[in-house]
């Protein structure tokens, strides 16, 4: 008789990417979580279209974008560490305030009108340093919030939702420059990361999975070099991270070319918001499919990037608008499919004492690479025209996927020979 009602049980249970919405705590979380991730989206698009209207150039907005990235690259390693050794939970509220009033001050110099082009440098690089320490801990934070079992679906709801605030975002964000101006979007955000940190509050022990954690800071170094002895010991997601990297760094440059692409197509900063909502539709549904399949396979992740970066070098070229957003709805649902996957892969498959700094490391090169790309792009974008630009990033993705999934048929090949010898 239990068995059978374990057995209904399981079967009510909700599938693919929704399974996760029995934690309470991951419900809790994901709420706060999409109140933050609506600000964050009208923020990029308050920041973008900010350093463009500014200086009318491609090129500050890279040079904005690889500031706001910087950090990651410094910094990210040691966020890695921080993240294992401290309690994940107090990082993420600290970081939810520091948010907050740097966005509140760059909201005040811009409503009275005295931004200027540094000031908006100067608050990319101090969010990149608060980026920096978030991201890793709020990576790994989620396998805090919901059973084993269900961290797939909850990496790829969570994915899911941060796209579907991509149309609300976006959409807020355009109507609020058009009518009440750039700060205004920055003011507004900054109340949105009241989401996260009550939700934050509202999370019990009962609702936590805490990690072991590796108490002290003078083992921060060691600790590093040993996730990357780790990873440098599982090629699979070495090279895993290494694509995420490449994609990151050169096929994600969206503010660079769309806002490029916009004024190609002479739109306004309404026609930049209508293009992320237009990706976002198709990124949630990716991300809601990714959730729904079974764990992810490496030759899965290696096609969804490969597809990604032929889709950007189509949409490139398509001649209309008509053309244009249906091109980039189709390559946002695939590039979701990989960036979830991908994400799903590499936390499934490290140890989990290694996990926060194995995910510095993937936010590392998935993130801060745009400190280098982002200018690349820029300029490339700059000199030679959004569609030069556009189709740059689409070509070095599909690429790097290649080239990875070249070596894992090589590293697949060279671990049977292995057995067979054994």
């Amino acid at each position: 008789m239990t068995t059978a009602a374990a057995m209904t049980r399981e079967r009510r249970q909700p599938g693919g990417a929704f399974a996760a919405l029995t934690s309470r705590g991951f419900r809790i979380y994901l709420t706060g979580q999409s109140l933050a991730n609506t600000g964050s989206w009208m923020q990029r698009i308050a920041q973008d279209w900010l350093i463009f209207s500014l200086t009318r150039s491609s090129t500050a907005v890279g040079v904005t974008i690889a500031l706001q990235f910087l950090p990651m690259l410094l910094l990210g390693l040691h966020a890695g560490a921080v993240a294992d050794r401290l309690p994940r939970k107090r990082i993420l509220l600290t970081t939810q305030l520091l948010n907050s009033v740097a966005t509140l001050a760059l909201a005040a110099i811009t409503i009275s009108g005295a931004v200027r082009p540094a000031d908006v440098y100067v608050f990319a690089l101090l969010a990149g340093v608060i980026f920096a320490y978030d991201a890793p801990a709020r990576q790994a934070f989620v396998t805090e919030v919901v059973p084993p079992a269900r961290l797939r679906a909850a990496v790829s709801l969570n994915a899911a939702v941060f796209q579907a605030t991509r149309l609300v975002g976006p959409a807020v964000a355009s109507l609020l420059i058009a009518t009440a101006g750039t700060g205004w979007v920055f003011a507004l955000n900054a109340a949105c990361y009241l989401g996260p940190t009550v939700g934050l509050l509202r999370l019990r022990p009962a609702d936590l999975q805490p990690a072991a954690r590796e108490p002290g800071t003078a083992r921060d170094k060691a600790t590093i070099m040993a996730a990357a002895r780790y990873v440098r010991g599982r090629p699979d997601v070495l090279w895993t991270i290494f694509l995420v990297g490449m994609v990151g760094t050169f096929g994600l440059e969206f503010p660079i070319v769309l806002t490029a692409m916009a004024a190609a197509f002479h739109g306004a900063a309404s026609t930049y918001g209508l293009f992320n909502i237009i990706l976002a539709v198709g990124s949630s549904a990716g991300a809601l499919l990714a959730g729904a399949a079974s764990r992810p396979g490496l030759a899965a992740i290696v096609i969804a990037a490969a597809g990604f970066g032929l889709l950007q070098t189509a949409a490139a070229v398509m001649p209309g608008m008509a053309e244009f957003l249906p091109t980039i709805a189709v390559m946002g649902f695939v590039n979701l499919m990989f960036q979830a996957m991908a994400n799903a892969y590499v936390q499934l498959s490290v140890n989990a004492e290694l996990r926060g700094r194995v995910m510095g490391l993937y936010m590392l090169v998935f993130v801060g690479g745009a400190a280098f790309g982002a200018p690349i792009v820029g300029a490339i974008t700059s000199h030679f025209g959004a569609r030069v630009g556009m189709a740059s990033c689409g070509i070095i993705s599909a690429v790097a996927a290649v080239i990875t999934g070249v070596a894992l048929a090589r590293w697949r090949r060279g671990a049977r020979d292995l057995l067979v010898q054994l």
